[in-house]
């Protein structure tokens, strides 16, 4: 799976202080010096005036660069005011900048960012996650931001955090997944109860379900994630609810973690997944997915079936008969009529998408395509 490069929450870039316009040449200045002079107010200030003129304009960004070091060594103060503002404005300045987010954390922002995770300040701790979150999207940052120890932490606030720590942290903790020897790291701190728990609150159509069944999707690529997911009560049920109500991005992760599930132990979790009901929601993904909804549902319908592969010639290796095969080996019967009513629902989609297709076809004929008894008289109208 690709990287996740899912923008900042909407207070990334938002400000409470006037326009973006160009900066000019004597404005750079007099933020520089503000920015580097011994007086806290005007370093407040600067960093506030930093924060407004980059929100939008990825010039401002690249002309404000040099502000990155003194904006971290405000991280260092022992003011709360001092040290929200220079976060909000180093996130400004790193959004949609690559080479930002490289400089911010060869500047030193790691450590006191991340110990702002442990704040009791709400407000900061906030920031400071999404701060983390904007910077853990440069792939050269993510083994410096896991060896730096945000990984523990950042399952703390998936625990105890805002619910929008929680989404930035998640979203975090995903980008540094993608890193294949931070699974296991991440996975020894235990966050499958606490994301399982957040993905039960929120609504399994948003953009917090999606991030949340994508940092799921790369967790059950290990045994231990798998173990841990099936071991949480609810764990499985949510990830099918998500495959039945998501978005087309989230039901993409929840198929692929599903899939991903059955094919390492198809006997240990074949049982478990049709347990929770996954059937119609697999149908459904078999007409109505993303292309790779629909490979992946086809596929993991195949292994849910009694045997994985045809039983003869003669039972041919359709869609109908491999979810015949499922519905006969689910246990009672409300599930078994929803199955089935499903699967003619999904047959009639697919008979009337085939339908479609050719008369589409039929009209993109042209007319010497056509049989020459049937082809419209050459005599325009009138």
């Amino acid at each position: 799976m690709g990287s996740l490069e899912i923008r900042v929450s909407s207070r990334e870039g938002s400000s409470d202080c006037g326009g973006t316009g160009r900066v000019s040449a004597a404005e750079l200045q007099g933020i520089m010096d503000r920015i580097r002079s011994g007086v806290e107010e005007h370093k407040v200030q600067a960093a506030m005036d930093i924060r407004r003129l980059t929100k939008t304009s990825s010039r401002n960004r690249r002309h404000l660069s040099p502000a990155v070091e003194p904006l971290v060594s405000m991280l260092r103060s022992g003011s709360s005011e001092s040290n929200e503002a220079a976060i909000l404005a180093l996130l400004n300045l790193a959004v949609k900048d690559e080479r930002n987010k490289i400089s911010i954390v060869e500047a030193g922002a790691l450590e006191p960012l991340i110990s702002f995770l442990e704040s009791t300040n709400a407000n900061l701790q906030e920031y400071a996650t999404a701060a983390l979150f904007t910077l853990s999207a440069s792939s050269v940052n993510k083994s410096r931001m896991s060896a730096s120890g945000a990984i523990p932490l950042l399952v703390k606030v998936l625990t105890d955090g805002s619910q929008q720590a929680k989404i930035d942290a998640t979203v975090t903790l995903y980008n540094l997944s993608t890193i294949v020897d931070n699974i296991k790291t991440i996975l020894s701190f235990h966050p499958i109860p606490p994301l399982v728990a957040f993905l039960k609150t929120c609504n399994k159509s948003s953009k917090t379900a999606e991030k949340c069944c994508a940092l799921l999707e790369s967790l059950v690529g290990l045994d231990e994630g798998r173990t841990a997911l099936t071991a949480e009560e609810g764990g499985v049920l949510a990830v099918v609810e998500v495959l039945e109500e998501g978005s087309p991005q989230s039901r993409e992760h929840a198929v692929g973690a599903l899939l991903t599930m059955c094919e390492s132990d198809r006997s240990r979790y074949r049982e478990v997944i049709l347990k929770e009901g996954a059937i119609p929601g697999l149908l459904e993904l078999t007409v109505q997915g993303t292309l790779k909804s629909q490979a992946k549902a086809r596929r993991l319908l195949e292994l849910l079936r009694d045997s994985p592969y045809p039983r003869s010639e003669l039972q041919a290796d359709t869609l109908e008969n491999i979810v015949s095969n499922i519905v006969s080996q689910i246990d009672g019967d409300e599930q078994a009529e929803k199955a089935k009513k499903m699967l003619a629902e999904m047959v009639q989609i697919s008979m009337e998408k085939s339908l479609r297709h050719l008369q589409r076809r039929a009209l993109m004929c042209t007319p010497t395509e056509l049989p020459l008894g049937k082809r419209p008289s050459e005599v325009s109208s009138k």
